[in-house]
């Protein structure tokens, strides 16, 4: 499980936990940016059911993926209280729509279980493993895989 872990601190990695609805996953925090507010995306004519649209930060055209609908949870009109989590996929930079980040947990690699042999094919694409931390299950989001290869490979 090593490989997943980019981001080691003396006691273990580093995570970032979010919600999306009633469930909690996570990412490495090294692929984090900033987080930032909801800002209304531009649709794009085309794009993926997944991909909200566009944003301006700061002069770069930043395009949103509502995680949400990647994961094949269901969806919701963003709000105020809504959150983007910038981050770092393979070469390209993009905003994560999630409903609200909750914290930022020190984990080892024993304390990640694979992930279930029940779950999808396609779960299993996007979630490395799970956390079992304090009665709450929360699962690692393999980043790398929540962009097609094709528009990973656009960037």
């Amino acid at each position: 499980m090593s490989e997943m872990m980019t981001s080691p601190t003396p006691n273990g990695v580093e995570l970032m936990a979010f919600r999306i609805g009633a469930q909690e996953f996570c990412v490495d925090i090294v692929s984090v940016r900033e987080i930032r507010g909801w800002t209304p995306a531009t649709a794009l004519p085309h794009s993926p059911d997944f991909v909200r649209g566009v944003i301006n930060l700061r002069g770069v055209v930043l395009p949103i993926v509502d995680l949400a609908a990647r994961l094949g949870l269901a969806c919701v009109e963003p709000t105020s209280r809504h959150v983007i989590i910038v981050a770092q996929v393979g070469k390209q930079i993009v905003g994560l729509l999630v409903d609200a980040v909750s914290e930022i947990l020190t984990v080892t690699d024993d304390m990640v279980q694979p992930t279930p042999d029940v779950a999808s094919e396609m779960a299993k694409t996007f979630v490395r493993g799970v956390l079992a931390i304090n009665q709450r299950m929360i699962s690692l989001i393999a980043l790398d895989e929540i962009l097609p290869k094709t528009l990973r490979d656009a960037a």
